[in-house]
């Protein structure tokens, strides 16, 4: 049977009683299915089906219809083969509006103090079948007709504009008109009261942003990053935006961050409003970032879709890439590309694990799909899009892409059909190039070696538990000592020499040679150096010779071959000891992400020595902390407002007692007056996680104060920020009373993660136990929006023996499903990875000596 087509749904929805009763009708064309037709259903709570025979008027009615509940598939059997041509399948069915964050689900708010219920659908990846029976497969492109019967003073909107609508008293039937040819993931309604903010783009294309009464002010923002962002993706891909609206709406409960519904996209409120006056500088980036990425999806992901699920980083890979580029044109001064350098660094971490995947991974069933909306798709895909822009020049990049656009527009694709594209337009061997990176999983490191005048560059496969896996890609190979970068090449082999040229220094004792590979983390790999280079290169550190990003790798590169015991933890310490006096927030923002690490092992690989660590440590972050201060001064930049609260709580965590105390006076002035300038937004949370280091069940009174700012609060970040350090703390009984929170109607299922992230190492325990004696509750409360494997990420990594990761593999043995399993295994694989290094800590010599030389040091 072959599908194809329009599809009719008509839509009657109940809002205040959770109701859907609908009719789908879908032109389909029957080719050699004999007497069955199958479709995808979930959640549909009865469903009576009918068939017009091809060219004709007569009716078909099914024989059977069963449901294969596994598989989520409808299959409706005939008494008769079907005749070939183009008829009609119809089906009456009825629903409910579900509250699991997915498929046609409800959404709580309040409006003039009442409790109220909004309908908003969320379908990718496998969840329109949820809604209305459907092919729900990428490629199963059709065109929509929706008609919703909807409560009259409420705001029903999809994907296209309205067509007609006729009110009959209490009720409004409203008729959209036709979309383009569009997968079902991407078909969206939402219906609830809005209010607007409104903008149009250089080609006249109105764009609104739908907010909760009372908030479209905090639209504002977003809509003016929606407007430049359409204007510029239609040259950067040569083509207009392909639909008459854009609409973005906040949503009060939300599985995701956002969704990109042609025409239509979802939000989180967090990651859509925006409040000058009570919302961070990070919450004004992450705003930017989220609107950029989710419009990039109108092209890359709508209007081109990937053929299955196996090529979803076509979608997100991209997006994560063109969306930092569209911020980095609208804010070059938040330096965005520097940033990027945290997504690689996430992606580098979990695909240094033997448990990672390809990029392209083999999906066979409809439950798999959620657990590949991870970094290795967002954010390996997008790295790997940099490399090869990087490699191949943007100009002809650009124009490549535009070229792929117009070729698969209104259709679907397959990563080899962009390489081909690449490959056409560019003249460069594009598949073969990156299908040594998409195909395979993992990375290389490049082991670095001086041999007279040449350097020895041999890869292997890089993985942290300390082996070597069976990898080999083709590395676009790039080096510099300055000013003067090498000629790019290409690393086919297993093994190569590169030619060290003279500009970069006298090799002779007291000379000033030095070079670097991987310029600017443009490459998905990590560098090993010989000692002659390290040293070298940790002399051009000290003496400011090294561009921003390529401080980041260094520090980065050196932190995961520590982990997988390949250097010393005192070699680390003695690199990161050059970073003291650093003042830039991207390079601090990773060596804060190194200093946590260590922090965190040295608790149970030297605990003896933990408390100095922790103070060298302290050593390394004060000096920008003290000369930033907790007050912003007038004038200073976007990065050095987000560098503050990132030193700031950095200091906290590692037990900084002035910084604490400092916290904590300036949270007792703020609980008696939150307008007071002594806690602006950027700098809360710091004082927030200050006043959890002297909590306890025996001295509440912060944790009390705490949790009546978050009751309190109606600015969302401000919930979030509190929410998220309530579990900071050694006490079982706070522990415990913050972890339960979870449980009750004062935190959202979206955010219930963000309860549980807080827990610190010395906690880790109240904390498993709370998460067994509660499996059964959070398996049944959480994984139908697939949060249930956020859970286990956020607490089983915290340990660090074999013997527990055997503890807690023997617990889960009876209680896996698919949809956390692979995460399961990467947080085991972590535990086991964490034990190993403790091992090699406990038998590093010297480190002590390191510790108290660094520390002795002026």
């Amino acid at each position: 049977m072959a599908r194809s087509g329009a599809g009719v749904t008509a839509l009657p929805v109940a809002v205040a009683l959770l109701a859907v009763v609908a009719t789908v009708a879908v032109h389909a064309a029957a080719g050699d299915g004999g007497g069955k037709m199958a479709s995808h259903g979930e959640t549909i709570s009865s469903c009576l089906p009918g068939a017009t025979a091809p060219d004709s008027k007569q009716a078909l009615a099914p024989t059977e219809v069963v449901f294969f509940k596994e598989d989520d598939v409808v299959v409706l059997g005939f008494a008769k083969q079907l005749p070939l041509g183009e008829g009609v399948l119809k089906m009456d069915f009825n629903g409910t509006l579900n509250d699991q964050m997915r498929g046609f689900y409800r959404s709580k708010y309040q409006y003039k103090g009442k409790a109220r219920n909004m309908a908003v659908t969320q379908f990718e990846p496998v969840d329109a079948r949820r809604c209305f029976p459907c092919w729900d497969e990428p490629a199963f492109k059709a065109k929509f007709k929706l008609t919703l019967e909807v409560p009259s003073e409420l705001v029903a909107l999809s994907n296209m504009p309205v067509a007609n609508t006729i009110v009959a008293g209490p009720i409004k039937t409203v008729r959209y008109q036709e979309s383009p040819l569009m997968s079902t993931y991407l078909v969206a309604i939402v219906i609830g009261l809005f209010e607007y903010v409104e903008g149009v783009t250089s080609k006249g294309t109105r764009i609104r942003v739908y907010t909760q009464v009372g908030k479209s002010s905090q639209g504002k923002f977003a809509l003016d990053v929606g407007v430049k962002s359409l204007d510029l993706y239609k040259d950067y891909f040569g083509t207009p935006y392909p639909l008459p609206k854009l609409d973005m709406v906040a949503i009060p409960d939300f599985a995701a961050g956002a969704m990109e519904n042609y025409g239509l996209v979802t939000f989180r409120e967090v990651a859509l409003l925006f409040d000058d006056k009570s919302s961070s500088a990070s919450s004004k980036q992450d705003v930017a970032i989220t609107v950029a990425h989710e419009l990039a999806h109108q092209w890359f992901g709508n209007l081109v879709t990937m053929e299955w699920w196996t090529h979803l980083w076509l979608n997100e890979g991209f997006a994560t890439w063109v969306s930092h580029l569209a911020v980095d044109s609208f804010f070059p001064q938040w330096n965005i590309w520097t940033q990027f350098l945290d997504s690689t660094t996430n992606a580098l971490k979990l695909d240094s694990l033997e448990e990672s995947h390809p990029i392209e991974v083999e999906i066979h069933h409809a439950s798999e799909v959620n657990q590949i909306f991870d970094a290795i798709t967002y954010d390996k895909g997008a790295s790997l899009i940099r490399m090869l822009q990087s490699y191949l020049g943007a100009d002809r990049f650009q124009k490549a892409l535009a070229s792929y656009i117009k070729k698969y527009a209104y259709s679907n694709a397959k990563t080899e059909d962009l390489w081909a594209v690449l490959e056409k337009e560019t003249g460069e061997p594009v598949k073969d190039l990156m299908s040594t990176w998409t195909k395979q999983k993992g990375y290389p490191v490049i082991n670095a070696k001086l041999e007279g005048i040449n350097m020895e560059l041999d890869q292997a496969q890089f993985l942290l538990d300390g082996s070597s896996g069976p990898g080999m890609w083709i590395v676009p190979i790039t080096s510099s000592c300055g000013a003067y970068d090498s000629p790019k090449f290409l690393l086919k082999l297993k093994c190569d020499k590169l030619v060290i040229a003279s500009q970069c220094g006298d090799r002779k004792k007291g000379g000033n040679f030095w070079t670097k590979l991987n310029i600017n983390g443009t490459g998905f790999y990590r560098v090993k150096y010989d000692d002659e280079l390290a040293a070298a290169l940790q002399n051009a550190l000290e003496t400011k010779k090294l561009s921003l990003m390529d401080k980041i790798g260094i520090v980065d590169d050196s932190h995961a071959l520590s982990m997988a015991r390949q250097q010393t933890l005192a070699s680390l310490l003695r690199l990161l000891y050059c970073y003291c006096g650093e003042a830039d927030f991207s390079v601090l923002s990773h060596v804060n992400s190194v200093t946590t690490s260590i922090a965190k092992i040295s608790v149970d690989a030297t605990p003896g020595l933990a408390g100095d660590i922790k103070q060298l440590l302290i050593k390394i972050l004060l000096s920008p902390a003290e000369k930033l201060g907790w007050d912003p001064k007038n004038g200073e930049s976007h990065l050095d407002v987000m560098l503050r609260p990132l030193l700031l709580i950095a200091l906290v965590q590692l037990g900084h007692g002035k910084t604490i105390n400092e916290g904590v006076r300036r949270f007792n002035i703020f609980i008696h007056d939150h307008n007071t300038s002594l806690l602006p937004p950027d700098t809360r949370k710091a004082a927030y996680l200050a006043v959890m280091q002297n909590v306890s069940s025996s001295n509440r009174s912060g944790y009390n104060a705490l949790r009546k700012v978050y009751r309190e609060s109606a600015e969302g970040e401000e919930r979030l920020h509190v929410l998220g350090i309530l579990s900071s703390c050694r006490d079982k009984g706070i522990v415990l009373e913050s972890l339960n929170l979870i449980f009750t109607s004062e935190v959202r299922n979206q955010d219930a993660y963000i309860a549980i992230s807080g827990v610190q190492i010395e906690a880790r325990e109240i904390a498993w136990n709370w998460l067994k004696e509660n499996w059964e509750r959070i398996s049944k409360t959480f994984s139908a929006s697939s949060l249930v494997g956020v859970f286990v990420k956020a607490i089983v990594p915290l340990f660090s023996s074999n013997e527990k990761a055997e503890e807690i593999s023997k617990f889960f043995a009876t209680r896996t499903t698919p949809g956390f399993e692979r995460t399961l295994k990467e947080s085991l694989e972590i535990v086991r990875i964490n034990a190993r290094w403790v091992e090699g800590i406990k038998s590093e010599p010297g480190l002590a000596q390191t510790v108290r030389e660094l520390l002795g040091k002026p």
